[in-house]
């Protein structure tokens, strides 16, 4: 079984990161420069190519333990080649105080054509502290990812940092792609629409490097070319907080190893390249496990639940709610297969209820009546009296045994 804990997730690598820490006079100072792209020569004004102006000013300021913080003066930069900060390998690349790029107003406008990302950060050594503010994205769909951040070499570690208030769109490749040693971050109402790849994708990357503990907060992942955001590369500690999904080819979310923890999401209209409601699919598919708390999904088109999941380890949803109208109006709240000994509760949902014969889950109020136990002898959720289990057997007949039953006609049966 996975070890989903904190603890769990830090021992696969991601805790030798505390070996590099900074003091706390260390971590507080401030910055220890301010630039202006405009002194690098960077003009805004949507004609002339700034693509070496803010090449020259990201690598005057991100030199060395001395990096600082760059503004990008409000304007529309248009850009021909990825600009890139690649940090040196450390310790002489380390920086571990507040750096990075305020960007308020500014436009990075991609005339990129060869499939390369339009921002580029790759860390060789430790980043902590990095700030992204305010930047915006806008791809033409011949360029890779908007914004990439890398981190893919055991021992280097890009970590307490901070996306706020980005919006990237149109990109050739992946609105945002964080893969690697990528941690203990968060994102802040961040924009990541319209481009042909994923809204936004995080991932493990090479050496047993462990993307973990990121947080996103108020974000929008719509019209994807694949899904709104996706957990590759066995990545699963990830949480999303009031976002919303909307309009994607395919899942608003996917997660293949599961999610940490879904709040107050909502999935409207997601598969839309699907060619109708029989061919769709769910807001959300996951495997393993995931935690759902008032999320929601609706769907006229060809979204059929919010939730598709394969569960082998557990999964709890509170509070959740899956409708449709229209074509979609046989939308339901979750479709459910996965291990006969996975725990699945649900707790307060509305909607419809799919599941195989594998998957036996504890249902309390919502839209069920009741409270809804399991009912098969060897599942997770019997019904418990005392010591007494209390379960339904193949022939439909009630049965109750003190202790745990060791087959299907164990106990007696009840009323005979």
């Amino acid at each position: 079984m996975m070890d989903f804990s904190r603890r769990g997730i830090l021992s696969l690598g991601a805790a030798a990161a505390l070996t590099t820490a900074p003091s706390a006079a260390e971590a507080a100072r401030p910055a220890a420069k301010r630039l202006s792209a405009n002194e690098f020569g960077a003009i805004g004004d949507g004609a002339a190519d700034d693509t070496q102006a803010l090449q020259s000013a990201l690598d005057a300021t991100f030199s060395g333990r001395e990096a600082g913080l760059l503004t990008i003066p409000p304007g529309i930069y248009r850009i021909t080649r990825t600009l890139r900060v690649e940090t040196a390998d450390k310790p002489a690349g380390n920086i571990t105080h507040r750096s990075g790029i305020l960007a308020q107003g500014a436009i990075l406008v991609s005339a990129i054509a060869d499939g390369s990302p339009v921002l580029d950060i790759v860390s060789r050594a430790t980043v902590r502290f990095a700030l992204i503010e305010g930047l915006q994205i806008q791809g033409n769909g011949k360029e890779g990812h908007g914004l990439s951040i890398t981190c893919e070499q055991r021992g280097r570690y890009f970590y307490n940092f901070c996306l706020r208030d980005l919006v990237i769109q149109g990109c050739g490749g992946d609105g945002c792609h964080l893969i690697g040693n990528v941690f203990e971050g968060q994102l802040f109402n961040c924009y990541f629409r319209d481009n042909r790849g994923n809204g936004a994708t995080f991932g493990h990357g090479k050496e047993d490097t462990v993307l973990s503990a990121i947080h996103v907060y108020g974000g929008v992942f719509g019209g994807n070319g694949r899904h709104g955001a996706a957990l590759v590369n066995n990545a699963y500690d990830v949480g999303f907080h009031g976002c919303y999904f909307l309009l994607n080819a395919e899942y608003g979310l996917a997660a293949g190893m599961g999610c940490t923890l879904l709040t107050n999401c909502g999935f409207e209209n997601n598969h839309a390249k699907a060619p109708g409601f029989d061919k769709g699919g769910a807001g959300v598919r996951l495997k393993i496990f995931g935690t759902l708390v008032g999320c929601t999904a609706y769907s006229i088109y060809n979204q059929t639940h919010l939730l598709d999941a394969y569960v082998t380890n557990r999964l709890v949803m509170v509070g959740c709610t899956g409708s449709g109208d229209g074509k979609a109006d046989h939308a339901k709240l979750v479709r459910l297969d996965g291990k006969r000994q996975a725990n699945v509760t649900l707790i307060g949902c509305s909607g419809g209820v799919d599941t195989t014969d594998a998957i036996d889950p504890l249902v309390l109020g919502g839209g069920q009546s009741g409270a809804r136990f399991g009912e098969k002898w060897d599942g997770p959720n019997l019904a418990r009296l005392g010591d007494y289990r209390i379960w339904v057997d193949a022939q439909g007949q009630l049965r109750i045994k003190k202790g745990a039953p060791s087959s299907d006609d164990d106990g007696r049966r009840v009323g005979s």
